[in-house]
């Protein structure tokens, strides 16, 4: 019955439905310091609807509502009612969140128009499978990731909201109170601006609960699928990242916040493999791969928690994970060899680096740094008198461009930081690989 619902039937049901229903606990839960909170908020949004329809401008509604449902406030009382409201409103919000991403697989069709089975099945359909193929082979999606202090909550929040969403898809009411009364305690944003790395680490959650999943499934899907026995020579989808190297407008990063920034994209994908191999480890207990799981096992701890110098290769990894489905084919019947290629799908896709940090600065700042390096240098790098060339003679000039520079022999910091972020470029690429970082953006 529940798919001859329309769309909307099924939003209401069980997005709204549930939301009036939670939201109805969320308002009986006290705020401290002000505990009529719950009991205010409804009536202050009737407020609000009626004095926008009778077009009174927002101090009118604000003073008539306080006028008429708290006249003996003070102005201290007033405004931290005010403040209150938001915070709930906030929290209401993620609320909402929450239940849509528990329902969303119940509204919408996830094998539907625009679905990649569905596509697969109209190439089927027909005769088209051949060039589908063809074009997953040239497709590249590459969604980028950024950051604002403003577009996103902190790990506690988002940590919340993620067992939050879990705990309405299994209709855990106790569990969904306790969370509720944890939001309305837990704060929202810190007092001191978030750095660019604080930034970094925010977004590199999503990396390590949605995107390794999501990415996972969907080049399973393709190879499993569509492609089968073909080997997908094009990563169809590659994730880039700025936090952490993003310099336009952000004085704050330096080389050595994107360093650390790559640092923690490297040991975040391999914590994710490390969890994979312990999951991967309470099935393939058969003999000849036991103990080469365990091995794994025990490198990807090394290297994903501990300080200790990493000498695990992505190399060494992936043979490791070939010589274990070899001989699960040829000796165990390929008893979870799908599970291990699932593994296998998700290092070809993030390798060692997760998400390919890319390196974005004004191409202003790029003027000031030539000007430096040529006056610095006496001309014997760049000329002197490059900056009065035409754009064909500095083309030429920038493409014959060869020495060796000497970072501490310049004075301005931002000639040394601008080539400082270059050379990083170099020790990323050692350590998380080529794709680890190998954008440079002029904007």
């Amino acid at each position: 019955m529940e798919d001859r619902k329309t769309k909307l039937e099924r939003f209401e049901e069980s997005v709204l439905s549930k939301y009036q229903i939670y939201n109805s606990i969320f308002m009986t839960l006290p705020f401290s310091g002000v505990s009529n909170v719950g009991r205010f908020l409804p009536l202050f949004g009737e407020e609000c609807k009626k004095g926008y329809q009778d077009n009174k401008t927002p101090t009118e509604i604000v003073e008539e509502f306080f006028k008429k449902y708290a006249p003996q406030s003070s102005e201290k009382e007033t405004n931290d009612l005010l403040f209150r409201f938001i915070q709930y409103i906030e929290r209401q919000v993620v609320l909402f969140d929450a239940i849509e991403d528990a329902a969303f697989s119940t509204v919408n069709n996830m094998d539907g128009l625009g679905s990649i089975r569905n596509m697969k099945e109209k190439a089927e359909a027909r005769n088209k499978v051949t060039e589908l193929k063809a074009t997953l082979q040239k497709l590249k999606v590459r969604p980028v990731l950024t950051a604002h202090p403003t577009q996103f909550y902190p790990d506690s929040v988002l940590v919340i909201i993620n067992d939050l969403t879990q705990a309405i898809k299994d209709n855990d009411l106790t569990t969904i109170k306790k969370l509720l009364a944890q939001l309305g305690k837990t704060p929202f944003y810190k007092k001191e601006k978030p750095s660019p790395l604080d930034e970094a680490i925010g977004l590199i959650w999503y990396l390590e609960n949605v995107f390794y999943h999501s990415m996972g499934n969907i080049y399973s899907y393709l190879k499993k699928h569509i492609l089968k026995d073909e080997a997908l020579k094009n990563p169809v989808v590659e994730l880039g990242f700025w936090p952490g190297g993003d310099r336009d407008g952000n004085p704050f990063v330096k080389p050595e916040t994107t360093l650390k920034v790559a640092e923690r994209l490297k040991k975040s994908i391999l914590k994710n493999y490390y969890k994979d191999i312990r999951v991967l480890k309470r099935r393939l207990t058969f003999k000849g791969v036991e103990h080469l799981v365990k091995n794994l096992e025990d490198q990807l701890y090394k290297a994903a928690f501990l300080e200790e110098e990493n000498t695990l290769t992505l190399q060494e990894f992936r043979q490791s994970l070939e010589e274990i489905r070899a001989i699960l084919i040829s000796e165990h019947q390929s008893l979870f060899v799908d599970e291990l290629d699932a593994l296998l799908y998700k290092v070809d896709i993030f390798g060692f680096y997760f998400a390919s940090l890319d390196i974005r600065q004004d191409s202003r700042i790029h003027r000031i740094v030539i000007e430096d390096i040529a006056k610095s240098t006496s001309g014997k790098i760049i000329p002197e008198n490059y900056s009065s060339l035409s754009c064909e003679e500095q083309i030429q000039v920038l493409s014959q461009v060869n020495g060796v520079l000497d970072l501490t022999s310049f004075n301005q910091e931002i000639t040394k930081d601008t080539l400082g972020s270059i050379l990083m470029m170099m020790a990323i690429q050692k350590e998380n690989g080529e794709k680890g970082c190998n954008r440079y953006i002029i904007s």
